[in-house]
């Protein structure tokens, strides 16, 4: 496989495992829900990098499918690069815009991208798919990160999007209309894609030349390009009409299966003998849904001047110089998400994604579920405005669901501080007991954590499929300086049950090393890890 060589890469490869678990705080006032949860519909405001890692104790395998529309690195864009990786070199890029005349651009846009790709990877679900959207400037350049992170046998396809409606009159050379949505699986034998559902857009192109009582249809040559000379038939119609394949061509049918055609009138011939029989394929008898295509015209899944109407039709006003339309993305989870999937967008923008996914919800009762990460200002007053809008309902959109309201919630959070395990020995910043237990527990466990089961009181946090994971933890320094897993505690814990008991606390009063006593008091199946330092042990 050809690799990918940029400024950096060294440095970033692994630069996604080094970066800290942030706490994401909830924000209950820009929230729509009565509830505030890590298990509702989510936008996260900050940093798209640190807050991937913050949501994968949560969701780690569950997202079905991911669209992201990160910056093209036109520019234009006002992007600094701001990954504060332990280089000079990238110390040296930290804050500074990126601009046409910055030789390292590309070099910058691809730190940028890759560690953010592979937590992407982590996200998804074994049989998940990944949206990319992106133009000529980075395309190259994102194919071969793509292979790189996902796998090449893992790429499914690279469409044209005609974004553009109109024809750029100032263009120097080209007038460019076509953006690019690059397709991963992340394991291409575990996915099924369910198609495009069939629209009256496609249905133009089925006629109905001679008044079949089945309706309209497609015809199709009776002939194709690959076959043997054997194959080779004459056939006389019903007409009189003699047929043989094109020279350098064969017949796509065995001479017995056309007979068979033709007595189910499915071979349309001309009246007047001029025009070569064909196939009839009929509209009614094809699929409900359609293998996508790689080309996407605006008429069906909508242009970027669309997504500006729909913007100012929700928000009274455009922000955006390209943003996505909503009917692009919606057919993009339809292709893709089931009525339950999870779907994520880490460089949110306006909210067009969650806008698609509420809107399909509405259209077919989906209970799907959208996640936004977005690191700027704007998070509060367009992103979530925009959803907070869409939900309620928008008085004087066209769409009679949109002026009703899609309905829904969602849940805000803003993205915390990192969680510092050596600050639990100076009592600085301490976490919450929730985000600690989440922390603990995935990074124990590898596997999901669920706050539904935790237990402060019994200092119960989860149970995986090897433990019962145990937290004594406050974010009280006097607290943590005076609890320990003494012998009346491992009793509290309750009776052994088949899993090893894990316990998570700042120090120990018990040897568990004494069989005698263990058996003396009915304990048994007990691992001690201190807080803060052998989180990783497990795992190692």
């Amino acid at each position: 496989m050809a690799t990918l060589s940029f400024k950096g890469k060294s440095f970033v490869q692994n630069y996604h495992l080094a970066v800290k678990y942030h706490e994401l705080i909830p924000v209950k006032k820009k929230s729509l829900t009565d509830k505030v949860s890590l298990n509702d519909n989510l936008i996260l405001h900050g940093d798209n990098l640190k807050a991937l890692k913050a949501l994968l104790p949560t969701y780690a395998g569950k997202i079905k499918c991911i669209y992201i529309d990160p910056p093209y690195n036109t520019g234009n864009e006002n992007w600094a690069y701001n990954d504060n990786v332990n280089s000079p070199m990238m110390q040296e890029w930290l804050g500074k815009v990126v601009d046409k005349e910055d030789l390292t651009k590309h070099d910058k846009w691809l730190c940028m991208m890759m560690p953010r790709l592979k937590l992407l990877r982590d996200l998804l679900r074994e049989d998940g798919v990944i949206f990319v959207s992106i133009d000529d400037n980075e395309v190259h350049h994102l194919r071969m990160l793509m292979d790189e992170v996902f796998q090449p046998r893992n790429f499914l396809a690279q469409i044209a999007w005609q974004g553009m409606d109109t024809i750029k009159n100032d263009a120097r050379y080209f007038s460019t209309n076509c953006e690019f949505i690059i397709v991963y699986a992340k394991n291409i034998d575990a996915v099924e894609l369910k198609g495009i559902k069939k629209g009256e857009r496609q249905r133009v192109t089925y006629k109905n030349h001679d008044n079949d009582i089945r309706g309209d249809y497609l015809l199709t040559p009776l002939h194709a390009k690959s076959g043997t000379e054997n194959s080779v038939y004459e056939f006389v119609f019903p007409n009189g009409q003699a047929w043989k394949p094109p020279r350098g061509t064969y017949p796509r049918f065995s001479k017995e299966t056309l007979q068979r055609l033709v007595e189910e009138g499915r071979i349309y011939l001309d009246p007047k003998g001029r025009k070569v029989p064909q196939k009839k394929t009929y509209w009614n008898e094809i699929d409900e849904r359609m293998p996508p295509w790689t080309f996407w015209r605006y008429e069906d899944f909508g242009s970027t001047r669309q997504a500006n109407r729909e913007l100012i039709e929700v928000l009274g006003r455009g922000e955006f110089e390209n943003p996505k339309p909503s009917k692009m993305v919606k057919l993009i989870v339809d292709v893709v998400a089931n009525k339950d999937s999870i779907i994520l967008d880490s460089f949110s923008g306006s909210g067009t994604t969650a806008h698609a996914v509420l809107d399909l919800n509405k259209e077919d009762g989906g209970n799907r579920k959208f996640i936004l990460v977005e690191c700027e200002d704007y998070a509060d007053n367009i992103t979530a405005e925009r959803i907070r809008r869409v939900i309620k309902g928008v008085p004087g959109a066209k769409n009679e669901n949109l002026q009703r309201g899609l309905g829904g919630s969602f849940s805000y959070f803003e993205l915390g501080e990192p969680i510092e395990f050596e600050s639990i020995l100076t009592g600085d910043r301490l976490p919450s007991y929730m985000n600690l237990a989440r922390y603990v527990f995935y990074t124990a466990t590898g596997e999901e954590f669920l706050p539904d089961k935790v237990n402060e009181d019994k200092h119960f946090i989860g149970e995986s499929k090897e433990y019962q994971v145990y937290l004594f933890y406050k974010p009280d320094l006097t607290y943590l300086k005076s609890t320990a897993l003494t012998l009346e505690a491992a009793k509290g814990l309750g009776e052994y049950t088949g899993k090893k008991k894990l316990v998570f606390a700042p120090t120990k009063y018990l040897d568990l090393n004494d069989s005698e006593l263990l058996a003396k008091h009915g304990l048994k199946g007990i691992e001690y890890c201190q807080l803060p330092f052998e989180i990783y042990r497990l795992r190692e």
